[in-house]
Protein backbone atom coordinates (compact mmCIF):
# COMPACT_ATOMS: atom_id res chain seq x y z
CA UNK A 1 0.00 0.00 0.00
CA UNK A 2 1.01 3.68 -0.20
CA UNK A 3 3.53 5.63 1.77
CA UNK A 4 1.00 6.85 4.35
CA UNK A 5 -1.70 4.20 4.06
CA UNK A 6 -3.26 3.33 7.36
CA UNK A 7 -2.91 -0.12 8.75
CA UNK A 8 -5.93 -2.36 8.64
CA UNK A 9 -7.74 -0.73 5.71
CA UNK A 10 -9.76 -3.16 3.70
CA UNK A 11 -9.42 -3.72 0.00
CA UNK A 12 -12.82 -2.08 -0.46
CA UNK A 13 -11.39 1.20 0.81
CA UNK A 14 -13.14 1.43 4.17
CA UNK A 15 -11.38 3.25 6.95
CA UNK A 16 -12.27 3.57 10.57
CA UNK A 17 -12.17 7.11 12.04
CA UNK A 18 -8.86 6.29 13.75
CA UNK A 19 -7.35 5.01 10.50
CA UNK A 20 -8.54 8.14 8.72
CA UNK A 21 -6.73 10.35 11.22
CA UNK A 22 -3.61 8.20 10.99
CA UNK A 23 -3.58 8.58 7.23
CA UNK A 24 -3.80 12.36 7.53
CA UNK A 25 -1.00 12.40 10.12
CA UNK A 26 1.24 10.54 7.71
CA UNK A 27 0.57 12.98 4.90
CA UNK A 28 1.67 16.14 6.70
CA UNK A 29 1.39 15.68 10.45
CA UNK A 30 -1.12 16.63 13.10
CA UNK A 31 0.32 20.17 13.60
CA UNK A 32 -1.15 21.19 10.24
CA UNK A 33 -4.53 19.82 11.25
CA UNK A 34 -4.35 21.75 14.52
CA UNK A 35 -3.37 24.99 12.77
CA UNK A 36 -6.16 24.71 10.21
CA UNK A 37 -8.70 24.04 12.94
CA UNK A 38 -7.72 26.91 15.21
CA UNK A 39 -7.47 29.30 12.26
CA UNK A 40 -11.06 28.62 11.16
CA UNK A 41 -12.54 28.55 14.67
CA UNK A 42 -13.04 32.37 14.70
CA UNK A 43 -15.48 32.17 11.77
CA UNK A 44 -18.26 30.52 13.73
CA UNK A 45 -17.30 32.45 16.86
CA UNK A 46 -17.69 35.76 15.05
CA UNK A 47 -21.05 34.94 13.48
CA UNK A 48 -22.62 33.59 16.66
CA UNK A 49 -20.84 36.19 18.79
CA UNK A 50 -22.21 39.04 16.68
CA UNK A 51 -25.70 37.58 16.88
CA UNK A 52 -25.46 37.43 20.66
CA UNK A 53 -23.70 40.79 21.11
CA UNK A 54 -26.06 42.79 18.91
CA UNK A 55 -29.15 41.02 20.28
CA UNK A 56 -28.14 41.83 23.86
CA UNK A 57 -27.10 45.39 23.00
CA UNK A 58 -30.06 46.42 20.82
CA UNK A 59 -32.75 44.00 21.96
CA UNK A 60 -33.55 43.13 18.33
CA UNK A 61 -32.95 39.71 16.81
CA UNK A 62 -33.65 41.23 13.38
CA UNK A 63 -30.88 43.81 13.79
CA UNK A 64 -28.49 41.11 14.97
CA UNK A 65 -29.38 38.99 11.94
CA UNK A 66 -28.63 41.91 9.61
CA UNK A 67 -25.21 42.53 11.16
CA UNK A 68 -24.25 38.85 11.21
CA UNK A 69 -25.61 38.41 7.70
CA UNK A 70 -23.60 41.38 6.43
CA UNK A 71 -20.42 39.81 7.81
CA UNK A 72 -21.22 36.54 6.05
CA UNK A 73 -22.15 38.36 2.83
CA UNK A 74 -18.82 40.17 2.82
CA UNK A 75 -17.05 36.83 3.18
CA UNK A 76 -19.03 35.42 0.26
CA UNK A 77 -17.86 38.27 -1.97
CA UNK A 78 -14.25 38.44 -0.83
CA UNK A 79 -13.57 34.73 -0.43
CA UNK A 80 -13.17 33.75 -4.10
CA UNK A 81 -10.93 36.77 -4.76
CA UNK A 82 -8.61 35.90 -1.86
CA UNK A 83 -8.56 32.24 -2.93
CA UNK A 84 -7.72 33.21 -6.53
CA UNK A 85 -4.68 35.16 -5.32
CA UNK A 86 -3.68 32.11 -3.26
CA UNK A 87 -3.93 29.78 -6.27
CA UNK A 88 -1.86 32.13 -8.41
CA UNK A 89 0.73 33.49 -5.99
CA UNK A 90 0.68 31.05 -3.08
CA UNK A 91 -1.23 31.01 0.19
CA UNK A 92 1.28 32.68 2.50
CA UNK A 93 0.93 36.38 1.63
CA UNK A 94 -2.87 36.51 1.10
CA UNK A 95 -3.53 34.76 4.41
CA UNK A 96 -1.10 36.97 6.36
CA UNK A 97 -2.47 40.23 4.98
CA UNK A 98 -6.15 39.36 5.33
CA UNK A 99 -5.78 37.84 8.80
CA UNK A 100 -4.07 40.87 10.30
CA UNK A 101 -6.40 43.30 8.54
CA UNK A 102 -9.49 41.42 9.67
CA UNK A 103 -8.32 41.30 13.28
CA UNK A 104 -8.30 45.09 13.32
CA UNK A 105 -11.65 45.40 11.53
CA UNK A 106 -13.43 43.09 13.98
CA UNK A 107 -12.05 45.14 16.86
CA UNK A 108 -13.39 48.32 15.26
CA UNK A 109 -16.81 46.67 14.81
CA UNK A 110 -16.97 45.72 18.48
CA UNK A 111 -16.03 49.26 19.47
CA UNK A 112 -18.81 50.59 17.24
CA UNK A 113 -21.37 48.33 18.92
CA UNK A 114 -20.19 49.48 22.34
CA UNK A 115 -20.51 53.11 21.21
CA UNK A 116 -24.16 52.57 20.11
CA UNK A 117 -23.37 53.29 16.47
CA UNK A 118 -26.28 53.27 14.06
CA UNK A 119 -27.35 50.04 12.41
CA UNK A 120 -26.13 51.08 8.91
CA UNK A 121 -22.65 51.77 10.34
CA UNK A 122 -22.57 48.36 12.01
CA UNK A 123 -23.68 46.68 8.78
CA UNK A 124 -20.93 48.40 6.75
CA UNK A 125 -18.25 47.49 9.29
CA UNK A 126 -19.47 43.90 9.46
CA UNK A 127 -19.42 43.59 5.67
CA UNK A 128 -15.84 44.95 5.58
CA UNK A 129 -14.80 42.43 8.22
CA UNK A 130 -16.28 39.57 6.24
CA UNK A 131 -14.70 40.81 3.04
CA UNK A 132 -11.19 40.41 4.48
CA UNK A 133 -11.76 37.07 6.22
CA UNK A 134 -9.07 34.59 5.07
CA UNK A 135 -10.44 31.47 3.41
CA UNK A 136 -8.83 28.86 5.64
CA UNK A 137 -11.26 26.03 4.81
CA UNK A 138 -10.82 26.03 1.01
CA UNK A 139 -7.08 26.69 1.27
CA UNK A 140 -6.59 23.87 3.78
CA UNK A 141 -8.47 21.42 1.56
CA UNK A 142 -6.42 22.54 -1.43
CA UNK A 143 -3.22 22.14 0.54
CA UNK A 144 -4.07 18.53 1.47
CA UNK A 145 -5.07 17.66 -2.09
CA UNK A 146 -1.82 19.09 -3.48
CA UNK A 147 0.23 17.16 -0.93
CA UNK A 148 -1.57 13.95 -1.91
CA UNK A 149 -1.21 14.58 -5.65
CA UNK A 150 2.51 15.26 -5.27
CA UNK A 151 3.02 12.07 -3.25
CA UNK A 152 3.79 8.61 -4.63
CA UNK A 153 0.26 7.21 -4.24
CA UNK A 154 -1.74 6.43 -7.34
CA UNK A 155 -5.15 5.06 -8.24
CA UNK A 156 -7.41 3.87 -5.47
CA UNK A 157 -4.85 4.64 -2.77
CA UNK A 158 -4.83 8.28 -3.81
CA UNK A 159 -8.64 8.31 -3.80
CA UNK A 160 -8.66 6.95 -0.27
CA UNK A 161 -6.33 9.71 0.88
CA UNK A 162 -8.41 12.42 -0.80
CA UNK A 163 -11.53 10.94 0.79
CA UNK A 164 -9.79 10.97 4.16
CA UNK A 165 -8.77 14.60 3.65
CA UNK A 166 -12.29 15.70 2.76
CA UNK A 167 -13.73 13.82 5.73
CA UNK A 168 -11.25 15.20 8.23
CA UNK A 169 -11.58 18.73 6.87
CA UNK A 170 -15.35 18.40 7.15
CA UNK A 171 -14.92 17.31 10.75
CA UNK A 172 -12.71 20.33 11.44
CA UNK A 173 -15.41 22.58 10.00
CA UNK A 174 -18.05 20.95 12.15
CA UNK A 175 -15.83 20.90 15.23
CA UNK A 176 -15.37 24.63 14.79
CA UNK A 177 -19.15 24.96 14.81
CA UNK A 178 -19.16 22.98 18.07
CA UNK A 179 -16.38 24.76 19.94
CA UNK A 180 -16.96 28.17 18.36
CA UNK A 181 -20.48 28.65 19.77
CA UNK A 182 -19.41 26.88 22.96
CA UNK A 183 -16.56 29.36 23.45
CA UNK A 184 -18.95 32.22 22.70
CA UNK A 185 -21.28 30.88 25.37
CA UNK A 186 -18.52 30.44 27.93
CA UNK A 187 -16.97 33.86 27.30
CA UNK A 188 -20.38 35.52 27.34
CA UNK A 189 -21.36 33.88 30.62
CA UNK A 190 -18.03 34.42 32.37
CA UNK A 191 -17.05 37.81 30.89
CA UNK A 192 -19.34 39.51 28.36
CA UNK A 193 -20.69 39.18 24.79
CA UNK A 194 -17.99 41.65 23.75
CA UNK A 195 -15.27 39.32 25.01
CA UNK A 196 -16.48 36.52 22.75
CA UNK A 197 -16.06 38.57 19.57
CA UNK A 198 -12.72 40.04 20.68
CA UNK A 199 -11.55 36.51 21.47
CA UNK A 200 -12.42 35.45 17.93
CA UNK A 201 -10.37 38.33 16.51
CA UNK A 202 -7.32 37.34 18.60
CA UNK A 203 -7.57 33.69 17.54
CA UNK A 204 -7.82 34.74 13.91
CA UNK A 205 -4.75 36.97 14.05
CA UNK A 206 -2.60 34.35 15.78
CA UNK A 207 -3.52 31.04 14.18
CA UNK A 208 -4.18 32.25 10.63
CA UNK A 209 -0.63 33.56 10.76
CA UNK A 210 0.58 30.13 11.93
CA UNK A 211 -1.33 28.51 9.06
CA UNK A 212 0.19 30.95 6.56
CA UNK A 213 3.75 30.36 7.73
CA UNK A 214 3.50 26.55 7.90
CA UNK A 215 6.08 24.96 5.56
CA UNK A 216 3.39 23.10 3.61
CA UNK A 217 2.00 26.37 2.21
CA UNK A 218 1.89 26.00 -1.61
CA UNK A 219 3.72 28.56 -3.74
CA UNK A 220 1.07 29.00 -6.41
CA UNK A 221 1.03 28.11 -10.08
CA UNK A 222 0.57 29.71 -13.47
CA UNK A 223 -3.00 29.07 -14.67
CA UNK A 224 -3.40 26.79 -17.67
CA UNK A 225 -5.25 27.90 -20.77
CA UNK A 226 -8.18 26.27 -22.51
CA UNK A 227 -11.47 24.73 -21.48
CA UNK A 228 -9.81 22.64 -18.80
CA UNK A 229 -9.23 25.76 -16.70
CA UNK A 230 -12.80 27.05 -16.91
CA UNK A 231 -14.76 27.28 -13.68
CA UNK A 232 -18.06 27.77 -15.50
CA UNK A 233 -19.02 24.14 -15.96
CA UNK A 234 -22.23 22.28 -15.02
CA UNK A 235 -20.47 19.96 -12.56
CA UNK A 236 -19.37 22.94 -10.45
CA UNK A 237 -22.34 25.25 -10.98
CA UNK A 238 -24.84 22.67 -9.80
CA UNK A 239 -22.97 22.30 -6.50
CA UNK A 240 -23.55 25.94 -5.61
CA UNK A 241 -27.28 25.28 -5.13
CA UNK A 242 -27.16 22.56 -2.44
CA UNK A 243 -24.35 24.48 -0.74
CA UNK A 244 -26.51 27.63 -0.82
CA UNK A 245 -29.31 25.56 0.70
CA UNK A 246 -26.94 24.43 3.45
CA UNK A 247 -26.34 28.10 4.16
CA UNK A 248 -30.07 28.78 4.38
CA UNK A 249 -30.25 25.87 6.80
CA UNK A 250 -27.50 27.32 9.01
CA UNK A 251 -29.03 30.81 8.92
CA UNK A 252 -32.43 29.49 9.92
CA UNK A 253 -31.08 27.22 12.65
CA UNK A 254 -28.72 29.71 14.28
CA UNK A 255 -31.30 32.47 14.32
CA UNK A 256 -34.06 30.10 15.46
CA UNK A 257 -31.97 28.79 18.35
CA UNK A 258 -31.01 32.35 19.34
CA UNK A 259 -34.67 33.45 19.26
CA UNK A 260 -35.77 30.38 21.24
CA UNK A 261 -33.13 30.91 23.92
CA UNK A 262 -33.89 34.63 24.18
CA UNK A 263 -37.66 34.02 24.48
CA UNK A 264 -37.06 31.34 27.12
CA UNK A 265 -34.98 33.76 29.16
CA UNK A 266 -31.70 31.95 28.47
CA UNK A 267 -30.23 34.20 25.76
CA UNK A 268 -26.68 33.68 27.01
CA UNK A 269 -26.99 29.93 26.35
CA UNK A 270 -27.79 30.18 22.62
CA UNK A 271 -24.20 29.45 21.59
CA UNK A 272 -24.00 26.37 23.80
CA UNK A 273 -27.36 25.08 22.55
CA UNK A 274 -26.37 25.52 18.91
CA UNK A 275 -23.08 23.75 19.53
CA UNK A 276 -24.71 20.39 20.22
CA UNK A 277 -25.77 20.15 16.57
CA UNK A 278 -22.15 20.40 15.49
CA UNK A 279 -21.17 17.51 17.77
CA UNK A 280 -23.21 14.90 15.92
CA UNK A 281 -22.39 16.56 12.61
CA UNK A 282 -18.65 16.23 13.22
CA UNK A 283 -18.92 12.56 14.19
CA UNK A 284 -21.07 11.78 11.14
CA UNK A 285 -18.64 13.63 8.87
CA UNK A 286 -15.65 11.65 10.14
CA UNK A 287 -17.54 8.42 9.54
CA UNK A 288 -17.88 9.23 5.83
CA UNK A 289 -14.44 7.77 5.10
CA UNK A 290 -15.69 4.48 6.58
CA UNK A 291 -18.43 4.05 3.98
CA UNK A 292 -17.97 1.47 1.20
CA UNK A 293 -16.65 2.88 -2.08
CA UNK A 294 -19.73 1.58 -3.90
CA UNK A 295 -21.78 4.22 -2.06
CA UNK A 296 -21.08 7.04 -4.53
CA UNK A 297 -20.56 10.68 -3.63
CA UNK A 298 -23.71 11.76 -5.47
CA UNK A 299 -25.78 9.14 -3.65
CA UNK A 300 -24.34 10.23 -0.32
CA UNK A 301 -25.24 13.83 -1.10
CA UNK A 302 -28.84 12.93 -1.91
CA UNK A 303 -29.31 10.86 1.23
CA UNK A 304 -27.84 13.62 3.38
CA UNK A 305 -30.05 16.26 1.72
CA UNK A 306 -33.11 14.14 2.47
CA UNK A 307 -31.97 13.89 6.06
CA UNK A 308 -31.66 17.67 6.32
CA UNK A 309 -35.29 18.03 5.28
CA UNK A 310 -36.84 15.21 7.32
CA UNK A 311 -34.95 15.74 10.55
CA UNK A 312 -36.11 19.37 10.82
CA UNK A 313 -39.74 18.31 11.24
CA UNK A 314 -39.46 17.58 15.00
CA UNK A 315 -38.37 21.20 15.48
CA UNK A 316 -42.02 22.28 15.21
CA UNK A 317 -43.10 20.37 18.31
CA UNK A 318 -43.34 22.14 21.65
CA UNK A 319 -39.90 22.09 23.26
CA UNK A 320 -38.06 23.07 26.35
CA UNK A 321 -34.30 23.78 26.21
CA UNK A 322 -33.39 20.12 26.88
CA UNK A 323 -35.70 18.57 24.26
CA UNK A 324 -34.73 21.17 21.64
CA UNK A 325 -31.06 20.40 22.26
CA UNK A 326 -31.78 16.69 21.78
CA UNK A 327 -33.67 17.41 18.54
CA UNK A 328 -30.89 19.47 17.01
CA UNK A 329 -28.32 16.90 18.16
CA UNK A 330 -30.13 14.34 15.99
CA UNK A 331 -30.40 16.83 13.15
CA UNK A 332 -26.64 17.20 13.04
CA UNK A 333 -26.29 13.63 11.73
CA UNK A 334 -27.22 14.85 8.23
CA UNK A 335 -25.10 18.01 8.15
CA UNK A 336 -21.58 16.57 8.18
CA UNK A 337 -22.22 14.03 5.39
CA UNK A 338 -23.90 16.71 3.26
CA UNK A 339 -20.94 19.10 3.47
CA UNK A 340 -18.23 16.42 3.19
CA UNK A 341 -19.85 14.90 0.10
CA UNK A 342 -20.24 18.28 -1.60
CA UNK A 343 -16.57 19.17 -1.05
CA UNK A 344 -15.58 15.74 -2.38
CA UNK A 345 -17.54 16.51 -5.55
CA UNK A 346 -15.85 19.93 -5.87
CA UNK A 347 -12.44 18.25 -5.81
CA UNK A 348 -13.58 15.96 -8.63
CA UNK A 349 -14.92 18.78 -10.82
CA UNK A 350 -12.48 21.68 -10.26
CA UNK A 351 -9.51 22.55 -12.53
CA UNK A 352 -6.35 21.42 -10.70
CA UNK A 353 -4.72 24.87 -10.69
CA UNK A 354 -7.87 26.67 -9.51
CA UNK A 355 -8.92 24.34 -6.75
CA UNK A 356 -8.89 26.92 -3.93
CA UNK A 357 -10.93 29.34 -6.00
CA UNK A 358 -13.44 26.66 -7.01
CA UNK A 359 -13.89 25.60 -3.39
CA UNK A 360 -14.16 29.22 -2.27
CA UNK A 361 -16.81 29.98 -4.89
CA UNK A 362 -18.97 27.05 -3.85
CA UNK A 363 -18.33 27.83 -0.19
CA UNK A 364 -19.36 31.42 -0.89
CA UNK A 365 -22.74 30.15 -1.98
CA UNK A 366 -23.06 28.57 1.47
CA UNK A 367 -22.02 31.83 3.10
CA UNK A 368 -24.42 33.79 0.89
CA UNK A 369 -27.20 31.42 1.86
CA UNK A 370 -26.30 31.84 5.51
CA UNK A 371 -26.19 35.62 5.16
CA UNK A 372 -29.57 35.83 3.47
CA UNK A 373 -30.89 33.17 5.81
CA UNK A 374 -29.83 35.14 8.87
CA UNK A 375 -31.45 38.29 7.52
CA UNK A 376 -34.72 36.63 6.55
CA UNK A 377 -34.83 34.35 9.60
CA UNK A 378 -34.40 37.32 11.92
CA UNK A 379 -37.55 38.93 10.53
CA UNK A 380 -39.38 35.61 10.60
CA UNK A 381 -38.38 35.09 14.22
CA UNK A 382 -39.59 38.56 15.20
CA UNK A 383 -42.93 37.91 13.46
CA UNK A 384 -43.61 34.20 13.99
CA UNK A 385 -41.22 33.20 16.75
CA UNK A 386 -38.38 30.69 16.59
CA UNK A 387 -40.41 28.22 14.50
CA UNK A 388 -40.60 30.82 11.72
CA UNK A 389 -36.81 30.79 11.53
CA UNK A 390 -36.73 26.98 11.63
CA UNK A 391 -39.00 26.91 8.56
CA UNK A 392 -36.11 28.36 6.57
CA UNK A 393 -33.93 25.40 7.61
CA UNK A 394 -36.59 22.99 6.37
CA UNK A 395 -36.81 24.84 3.06
CA UNK A 396 -33.03 24.54 2.64
CA UNK A 397 -33.15 20.77 3.05
CA UNK A 398 -36.05 20.36 0.63
CA UNK A 399 -34.42 22.51 -2.06
CA UNK A 400 -31.11 20.67 -1.74
CA UNK A 401 -32.85 17.31 -2.11
CA UNK A 402 -34.67 18.52 -5.23
CA UNK A 403 -31.48 19.80 -6.88
CA UNK A 404 -29.30 16.80 -6.07
CA UNK A 405 -32.01 14.35 -7.18
CA UNK A 406 -33.34 16.05 -10.30
CA UNK A 407 -30.30 17.83 -11.74
CA UNK A 408 -27.03 16.33 -10.44
CA UNK A 409 -25.49 13.56 -12.56
CA UNK A 410 -22.92 11.08 -11.33
CA UNK A 411 -21.04 10.94 -14.64
CA UNK A 412 -19.99 14.57 -14.17
CA UNK A 413 -17.77 13.54 -11.27
CA UNK A 414 -16.21 10.34 -12.62
CA UNK A 415 -12.43 10.09 -12.47
CA UNK A 416 -10.80 10.26 -15.87
CA UNK A 417 -7.18 9.96 -14.75
CA UNK A 418 -5.37 7.48 -16.93
CA UNK A 419 -3.78 5.99 -13.84
CA UNK A 420 -7.16 4.83 -12.49
CA UNK A 421 -8.55 1.59 -13.78
CA UNK A 422 -12.32 1.57 -14.31
CA UNK A 423 -12.90 -0.80 -11.43
CA UNK A 424 -11.04 1.54 -9.09
CA UNK A 425 -13.35 4.48 -9.70
CA UNK A 426 -15.21 5.66 -6.63
CA UNK A 427 -18.06 7.05 -8.73
CA UNK A 428 -20.12 5.26 -11.40
CA UNK A 429 -19.57 6.67 -14.87
CA UNK A 430 -23.17 6.57 -16.03
CA UNK A 431 -26.49 7.37 -14.54
CA UNK A 432 -27.73 10.10 -12.26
Amino acid sequence: MGWFAAEGETERGRMSPLQTLRRMHRIAGLPLLLATFLARLPVSMTLIGLLTLVTVTTGSVAAAGLVSGAFALGEAVGGPVIARFADRYGQRLPVLVTALTDTVLIGVLVAAVAADASLPVLIVLAAAGGLCLPQIGPMARTRWVLLIREGPERGLERERSVSAAMSVEGVLDEASFVLGPALVGVLTLTLSPTASVIGAAVLLGVFATVFALHPTAPTGSVPTAGDGARLVRPALLVLTVPMFCQGLFFGGMSTGVTAFADHAGHGDLSGLMYAVMGTSSAVAGLMMASLPVAFSLTARTRVAAGGLALLTLPLYLDHGPATLALTILLLGVAIGPHIVSLFGLIERAAPPDRLSQAMAIVLSSLILGQALGSMVAGSLADTFGHQGAFALATAGGVLSLAMTTLVMRGRWYARRDEENRPEESLEPVAGP
